[in-house]
């Protein structure tokens, strides 16, 4: 037993967040889990292990018969403007692994010609998506677009990436391939991401994609079910907020 404790205590990262007042990003050379007894370690690395996707294959059970029907009216509605209703691009998953993410088409058809075009006539608006990773006002997202964006509904399709294990219902923000190389932060490739998280309840549209790391090395020092239920919780009422964009 005490080689298993051991053995489970020292799988964890050995390295902690800190920021400094620009937001920059630096690591020390302690664990982010808080010290917790041999109990608590085991029973913690069980969830993450096995209870977390048991917690989200349950309560995808629970959800289908209300989101199956809400996510065929979406679709119709997005798919009437001619074009397609789903939307996929690449994420980088769990390990560093790629796997097709799939939303709702909430922007224009050829949506990254488009952004590119932009942010070369509009410095500002660069600056701002090189800060954020999003703007304020973008002018690729449809009148439809905003409203699935603003409520979060847009995301309903990446239950489909739960169900076969690249996400799961809590987790860090799906990260683009591109954004690699500025994510500040070295736990997101421990966990899948998830559809929603502590930064996606929290200040999401002011804080920068800089900061995301410290939501996320938070999440990781305190995963556990009640962690998950809480931002299960929280995620309710940011979805009825319509705070997203």
């Amino acid at each position: 037993m005490t080689d298993l404790i051991s053995e489970l205590e020292g799988s964890f990262v050995k390295s902690t967040a800190k920021f400094d007042d620009g937001d920059n990003f630096m690591i020390d050379g302690t664990s982010p889990r808080k010290r917790r007894s041999p109990i608590t370690t085991i029973t913690t690395r069980l969830y993450e292990r096995f209870g977390k996707r048991v917690l989200d294959l349950f309560l995808l059970l629970i959800a289908l018969p209300v989101v199956l029907p809400v996510v065929l009216i979406i679709g119709l509605l997005v798919r009437s403007d001619g074009h397609t209703a789903l939307f996929h691009q690449d994420r980088v998953g769990k390990g560093g692994t790629l796997f097709r993410v799939w939303k709702f088409r909430t922007m224009v058809p050829d949506a990254e010609t488009e952004l590119s075009k932009y942010l070369a006539e509009n410095p500002q608006a660069a600056e701002e998506w090189h800060k954020y990773q999003k703007l304020r006002d973008d002018p690729r997202i449809t009148p439809l677009g905003r409203f699935l964006r603003a409520s979060s509904l847009d995301e309903l399709p990446q239950l489909w990436n739960v169900a076969v294990g690249d996400m799961s219902l809590v987790g860090p923000r799906p990260m683009l391939p591109s954004q690699v190389s500025l994510y500040p932060g070295s736990h997101y490739s421990l966990m899948r991401p998830g559809i929603t998280g502590t930064w996606q309840v929290s200040d999401r549209n002011d804080s920068s994609f800089a900061v995301r790391g410290r939501f996320d090395t938070e999440y990781w020092a305190d995963l556990s079910l009640k962690a998950d239920l809480i931002v299960l919780w929280k995620t309710i009422f940011a979805v009825l907020s319509c705070s997203g964009r």
